[in-house]
């Protein structure tokens, strides 16, 4: 598989997963599809993978959605060189970032983010107390103060090049939708509860649909852990480079079970 993604890359992206420095894998065109293999070779490789539903944190959607069988492997590897480039353009057309706000409600982030007369949105709601905005850098700056001002514990602006999750990344949209649209989807072995609605779907046209808006709309992660947990799910196991994700469960439910695939 690894080898595959060469070919398909265009560039022996394994030379530098293995064998490459922090700054080469966070090249653009590196970092997202490094990720993607790195998730799907594992899930792959598990012994007796049979998950009862998935669900992906933003670029993990499209790993979910290899995961569970709606996306072959070399089609979803294409859709993530691709939109890697398609939010790379984006940010050259509209430089913009995102920041972090620590100890507020996801509310009360969303009502100052409105109360801006700048792009700022609500982008990754993480878990209880943990939301990442995105703007333009001007409305960072006005809503960081703003969300200080609310008694945020930390409103921290990210190393970032671009407005991830915003109206901003419409451009990065538009040219993705194109790529989804000449891509062939199938029907999953289980549902995939996915970022733009918080709920679990099967439907392949409604797949496609909510995949094309991602890159626009907040990634509600928080409420999608709350949905699988109330469908059922006790234990989650995660699939990719670190634990990030295990950390984000447990702080939305601390009786959730979670675990990786080593």
């Amino acid at each position: 598989m690894l080898e595959q993604a060469n070919d398909i890359l265009g560039f022996r992206i394994t030379d530098i997963m293995f064998d490459g420095t922090a700054e080469e894998l966070k090249e653009t065109k590196v970092t997202q599809p490094a990720i993607f293999l790195h998730s799907v070779v594992l899930a792959t490789i598990a012994d007796d993978f049979k998950p009862d539903m998935v669900a992906g944190h933003s670029l993990g959607e499209f790993s979910a959605l290899v995961a569970n069988g709606v996306l072959a492997f070399e089609d979803g590897l294409k859709l993530v060189a691709q939109r890697a480039e398609a939010m790379q353009g984006a940010c050259e057309l509209n430089p913009s970032t995102m920041a972090a706000i620590l100890g507020l409600d996801d509310n009360v982030v969303e009502e100052i983010c409105a109360s801006i007369d700048e792009v700022v949105v609500a982008a990754n709601f993480n878990c209880p107390g943990q939301l990442v905005i995105s703007g333009s850098h001007k409305g960072i700056e006005i809503a960081c103060a703003k969300m200080t001002e609310a008694g945020a514990r930390r409103a921290l602006p990210l190393p970032v090049g671009g407005a991830f999750h915003s109206p901003l990344m419409e451009p990065a949209r538009v040219q993705l939708e194109t790529a989804i649209d000449n891509t062939t989807f199938s029907q999953g072995v289980c549902p995939v509860y996915q970022n733009v609605t918080a709920s679990p779907s099967t439907d392949v046209d409604v797949i496609k649909e909510n995949l094309k808006i991602q890159l626009t709309a907040p990634v509600r992660w928080t409420q999608s852990v709350q949905a699988m947990i109330a469908d059922g799910t006790t234990e989650f196991i995660e699939s990719g480079p670190g634990k990030v994700l295990q950390g984000l469960v447990r702080k939305i439910n601390r009786e959730a079970q979670t675990s990786s695939i080593l």
